[in-house]
């Protein structure tokens, strides 16, 4: 008998430009250097221990074994009734809602489901890094389009541009991360006049729907009926309640679209954890829980930047989101990965650079920092920062 080595085949990568995220590299140093860890995008601070108690007691009524595909029942009609009170567009929770694992996963099977090879998909830069490996596991082709240097505003003009017969999907993004921006009325509403001839789908990304700040509306697709019908709007639990390790979110589209998802769906992860949607389906009747968060997030981002004022690091607008972007060309002309390692190991205080969201890694001496922090860690990061 012929002995074989042992040995793993080789494997042609599907993802040969993927290697360990900048998150994960600045979140490594700041454990090294005891960091402030202002970089990565998620609380330091527990949820509301009612919506725990909320699941326990889903887990203790029994609750725990598959749910409906879609997902449960009264989470996706809570979700139908908020879009449709805030919002104005009625979805048939029956199938225009679907419960899903976190937006990411959602952004997944919208792209692998609406998505197919030689496709081209509208990417506008900077931008959350999950868009560009979607679409190249689907097949298709992302073209970038900058928003507007320094006010970080679509640019529709290189929009318009950039739409071809081949063009499938546009990805959008507000509130926005990283630049904390917001899409006004009159963006939303040209998008859609820009659209209207075309059969492009919008991919909205709106994952942090109620966190926009100084009385301005939230300007989702779901308020207007032409971009409406044309897109999949997604947005976050975890976001909104402070349980971003939960991974659980929410995806509405119109049914002929939604089909086409829960076809991904299904075969991707099937269905979400059952006690936790029944449990955020209960927290969830109370509107005030997603209603009170932009006055929340908004104190947080006046105390980050009232000490930031008194740094020589210059702000830019912080709209939404819980980000702000600082230009640190004040302090320092290093390239901003270069920058952002040298804050977080000589300073204590970890950022995030602003190349790292763009396809062609632009440096603009720019760096972004998460205030969804406790009080205290704010203050800690911004008494160091004060020293720069």
């Amino acid at each position: 008998m012929t002995e074989h080595t042992p040995r793993t085949p080789a494997v042609t990568s599907r993802l040969p430009k993927v290697g360990t995220t900048i998150f994960t590299v600045m979140s490594a140093l700041a454990a090294e250097h005891r960091a402030v860890n202002l970089g990565q995008g998620f609380p330091d601070f527990d949820c509301d221990p009612k919506l725990v108690d909320a699941v326990a007691a889903a887990m203790r009524l029994g609750l725990n074994q598959y749910p409906p595909m879609a997902g449960v029942a009264t989470l996706r009609d809570g979700v139908a009734a908020k879009i449709e009170t805030l919002y104005g567009q009625a979805y048939d929770p029956a199938s225009e809602i679907t419960i899903t694992a976190g937006a990411t996963q959602a952004i997944l099977s919208t792209i692998l489901a609406l998505v197919r090879p030689g496709d081209e998909v509208i990417v506008l830069d900077p931008c959350y890094d999950s868009y560009d490996p979607n679409i190249e596991l689907a097949g298709g082709i992302a073209v970038h389009v900058p928003l507007t240097p320094g006010t970080f505003a679509p640019d529709f003009e290189r929009i318009g541009a950039s739409l071809t017969p081949r063009t499938r999907a546009i990805i959008i993004n507000t509130p926005h991360n990283p630049s904390a921006t917001v899409w006004s009325r009159a963006d939303m509403e040209r998008l859609a006049t820009l659209l209207a001839p075309t059969d492009v789908i919008v991919i909205s990304d709106e994952v942090y729907e109620h966190m926009v700040y100084d009385d301005a509306p939230h300007q989702s697709v779901a308020r207007f009926p032409a971009l409406a019908e044309r897109s999949v709007a997604i947005s976050s639990f975890g976001k909104t309640y402070h349980v971003t390790g939960w991974k659980v979110g929410y995806a509405a589209a119109p049914a002929a679209l939604m089909s086409e998802f829960r076809k991904v769906h299904q075969f991707n992860v099937f269905t979400v954890n059952t006690p936790m949607q029944h449990g955020i389906a209960s927290y969830m009747a109370d509107p005030a829980h997603h209603l009170g968060l932009a006055a929340f997030y908004q104190k947080k981002r006046d105390l980050f930047r009232a000490g930031l004022a008194r740094t020589r690091l210059r702000m830019l607008p912080s709209q939404g989101s819980f980000f702000q972007c600082v230009d640190y060309s004040a302090v320092s002309d290093l390239g901003e990965e270069d920058f952002c390692r040298w804050l977080t190991a000589e300073k204590g205080v970890a950022a995030i650079p602003l190349s790292a969201f763009y396809a062609d890694g632009r440096e603009q001496h720019i760096a972004r920092f998460c205030y969804a922090k406790k009080d205290e860690t704010l203050a800690l990061a911004l008494d160091r920062l004060a020293q720069l």
